[in-house]
C-alpha cells in the first residue's frame, strides 16, 4: 500500500499522484488539509523522510513568516505548528513500506515504490 498525502490544488501532487497511479500502485490518499495528521503521525513520517521537521515545511508559506517560524525554531514548536497548521507541511510526501519522499519532483519518490 501507497499513501500520498495530496493537496488536488497543487500540480506538484497531482502530478506525483498521476505517477503512483500510471505505476499500478494501489495508492491510498490523505488530503493532508481535510484529514490533518497529528503529532505522532507527522514524527513517524520525519523519520521515515530522514529530515528534521524544517525540512518537510513550506518555508515560503505566508504563514510560515506570520508565525515567526524560521530554520533556527525547535523542533518541537514547528511540529506543533504543522500539527497545528497543515497548510505549512510540504507537499506531496508519499509513504511506503516505512519510507518516505517528497514529490518535488514528483519522480524523486520513485525510489521507494
Amino acid at each position: 500500500m501507497t499513501e500520498i498525502w495530496h493537496n488536488p490544488r497543487c500540480s506538484k501532487s497531482r502530478q506525483t499522484l498521476a505517477l503512483l497511479e500510471a505505476r499500478g500502485e494501489d495508492v491510498t490518499m490523505r488530503r493532508y488539509l481535510d484529514d490533518a495528521p497529528d503529532e505522532t503521525a507527522l514524527r513517524a513520517v520525519l523519520t521515515a523522510l530522514g529530515v528534521s521537521p524544517i525540512g518537510m515545511m513550506r518555508k515560503g508559506e505566508v504563514l510560515f513568516k506570520e508565525l515567526g517560524l524560521s530554520k533556527d525554531t525547535p523542533a518541537d514548536d514547528l511540529i506543533a505548528a504543522m500539527v497545528t497548521h497543515p497548510k505549512l507541511i510540504e507537499r506531496p510526501i508519499v509513504i511506503k513500506d516505512g519510507k518516505a519522499r517528497i514529490g518535488r519532483p514528483p519522480e524523486s519518490v520513485i525510489d521507494i515504490l
